[in-house]
């Protein structure tokens, strides 16, 4: 198991970039933080793969672009063989069809070199809170390709309930009973509690209460 920040007091990087020089102003930066501290350098990505094994850090902070194997293909590799490791990659390149593979290969963030002194630490903590980082480029890509999708009819992601079992657990939710919801949306009590059942396997909770939660966190009742 990787060390946790808490345990050890700082997040254990591994860093990997084919020029001695970025890794160095990189190393600098975040050793200068008292909450991250690199403790395992890789010059290519097979090197990444093997030090992230031996040193077993907290995250891992790949170039794209690096000989042998790139920070994308050892990306990969290391969300396979160690899915809690947490994954930043690092380019010189503003380019979105590499942020689209980097988010495919495991990657929770992207930064680009260009401004690393200014978006990294801020990165490299929003990976531990596992959160995502996007520079703002990347949130514009991400937003374009999505209304595209849209717009093509295609790809957008599938609704994890139905209109019908949203409407019924934003009643549950209000704390209405199956014989309530039954008479308001005129449908059987039998129906009613058979969507009740789907929904509490679909979204994984247990009961009313926890229905409740949900219900507020997506938006459907008031607090």
């Amino acid at each position: 198991m990787p060390h946790s920040p808490a345990g050890s007091g700082r997040t254990r990087i591994l860093l990997a970039d084919d020029h001695a020089l970025v890794r160095r102003g990189v190393r600098l930066i975040l050793d200068g933080e008292p909450d991250l501290q690199v403790v395992a350098e890789a010059g290519d990505g097979a090197e990444a793969v093997e030090m992230a094994r031996a040193e077993r850090p907290d995250l891992a902070v790949l170039d794209i672009a690096m000989p042998r194997m790139t920070g994308l293909q050892a990306a990969r590799e290391l969300s396979r063989v160690m899915p809690e490791l947490r994954i930043l990659m690092l380019t010189m390149y503003d380019n979105e069809q590499y942020f689209f593979e980097a988010l495919k290969a495991g990657a929770s963030g992207f930064v680009l070199k260009s401004v690393a002194d200014r978006d990294l630490v801020e990165a490299c903590r929003a990976a531990m809170r596992d959160e995502p980082f996007l520079y703002p480029g990347a949130v514009t890509a991400l937003i374009r390709n999505y209304l595209e999708r849209v717009r093509d009819g295609g790809g957008v992601p599938e609704r994890t309930i139905t209109e019908r079992e949203e409407e019924i657990l934003k009643l549950v939710a209000e704390g209405h009973s199956s014989k309530e919801i039954a008479g308001l949306l005129v449908i059987s009590v039998k129906t009613v509690e058979r969507h009740r059942a789907n929904l509490l396997q679909k979204l994984g909770l247990r009961d009313r209460l926890e229905l409740t939660r949900y219900a507020i966190r997506a938006g459907l009742i008031e607090p």
